[in-house]
C-alpha cells in the first residue's frame, strides 16, 4: 500500500481506538485495582482481535462474519460474564498488595481471551472493519503484504493507546496508598468493571 492510504487508515483507526470503550474502560479499572499486573496480557487479546477483524474485512468474509453473528454474540456474552466475576473479585479481596509473581497462568490466559472477547464482540470494531475500512483502504487490490501493513498499524496503535490509558491509571493508582483508600479504589473498579460488563452485553 502507498505511504498515503497507510496514514490514513492510521489516522482513522487512532481516533477510533482512543475513544474510551468497553475494552479501556476495563483495562483502566483493573490497572487502578491491580496495578499494571496483567495488563500486557488483556492488551494482546485486545489486538488479536483487531487482527481478526483486519483478516476478515479484508478477505471479504463480512457476509460469514454476519451469518455467524451468534458466535461473535456468544463471545461477547462471555466476555461480559469473565467482567462480572472479575468485578466480584475486586469487591471482596483484601488490600495487601499482591505482585506480578502471584498471577497464576491461568488467569492471564482468561485476560487474553477477556480482551479477545470484548474486542470481537464490539459494535465500534464490527462498524470499523466491516463498514468504515472498506471506504478507506480498498480492499479488492489489497495486497498480502497491503495486509500485513495494515495489521503492524492495528496492533502498534492498540498497544499505544492501550499502555497510554494504563500508564496514567499506574499512576494515579500511586496516590492511593491507606488501606481504606486501597479498598475504596477496588470497590470503586469492581462497580465500573460491572458496568462495562452491561454495556458489553447490551449494546
Amino acid at each position: 500500500m502507498d505511504f498515503t492510504s497507510l496514514l490514513v487508515f492510521a489516522a482513522a483507526y487512532f481516533a477510533v481506538v482512543i475513544l474510551p470503550g468497553p475494552a479501556i474502560t476495563a483495562l483502566v479499572a483493573r490497572v487502578l485495582a491491580r496495578g499494571t499486573r496483567g495488563a500486557p496480557v488483556f492488551i494482546a487479546g485486545c489486538a488479536t482481535g483487531s487482527l481478526l477483524w483486519v483478516t476478515i474485512a479484508a478477505a471479504g468474509l463480512a457476509a460469514i462474519a454476519s451469518a455467524f453473528a451468534t458466535l461473535f454474540l456468544a463471545i461477547k456474552y462471555a466476555g461480559a460474564a469473565y467482567l462480572v466475576y472479575l468485578a466480584w473479585k475486586f469487591w471482596t479481596t483484601d488490600v495487601s498488595p499482591m505482585n506480578a509473581a502471584d498471577v497464576p497462568l491461568e488467569g492471564r490466559g482468561r485476560l487474553f481471551l477477556t480482551g479477545l472477547a470484548i474486542n470481537l464482540g464490539n459494535p465500534k470494531a464490527m462498524a470499523f472493519f466491516l463498514a468504515l475500512l472498506p471506504t478507506i483502504v480498498q480492499l479488492d487490490a489489497l495486497t498480502l503484504l497491503g495486509g500485513a501493513e495494515l495489521g503492524a498499524i492495528v496492533v502498534v496503535v492498540v498497544f499505544v493507546v492501550f499502555s497510554a490509558y494504563a500508564i496514567v491509571a499506574a499512576r494515579t493508582r500511586r496516590f492511593f496508598v491507606s488501606p481504606r483508600a486501597i479498598r475504596c479504589m477496588n470497590r470503586g473498579s469492581a462497580v465500573t468493571i460491572a458496568g462495562t460488563a452491561v454495556i458489553v452485553a447490551t449494546r
